[in-house]
């Protein structure tokens, strides 16, 4: 982690998550009330663990580690994106606002796995002091 980045709040990756927490409570504000305990309750507890993760993680200070929850905030994203889906073919969620979500979802992807990627590299040139 470069010298700009001093906690998890710094990193892009815990900021765009979180905004994607908070959208996704938005979104399923509009669900049916019969699916509060079911789709809604699952589909925001698959979302906030993506940037709790990531922070978690990041708080650890060790790169192994960071790495490590990484991969489990990209586990999170696929559930999430799963339940989305489900979502939509159950027509909770427009075509539209589903579109916006899934790219989200899938740059939310690409970075957090290019910061793990490149967190592993520099493990590794580290740890065969290079």
């Amino acid at each position: 982690m470069s010298d700009k980045i001093r906690t998890h709040k710094d990193l892009k990756i815990w900021q765009r998550s979180v905004e994607l927490v908070t959208r996704v409570y938005k979104i399923t504000e509009s669900f049916l009330n019969s699916e509060l305990f079911g789709l809604t309750s699952q589909i925001r507890r698959a979302s906030v663990p993506i940037p709790s993760n990531i922070a978690e993680g990041s708080g650890r200070k060790s790169p192994k580690e960071l790495i490590q929850f990484l991969h489990i905030a990209i586990g999170s994203i696929a559930e999430l994106e799963t339940q989305v889906i489900i979502a939509r073919n159950l027509d909770y969620i427009q075509s539209d606002c589903y579109n916006e979500l899934d790219m989200e979802l899938q740059e939310l992807i690409r970075m957090t796995t290019a910061q793990a990627h490149s967190l592993f590299i520099t493990y590794l040139f580290i740890a065969c002091n290079f």
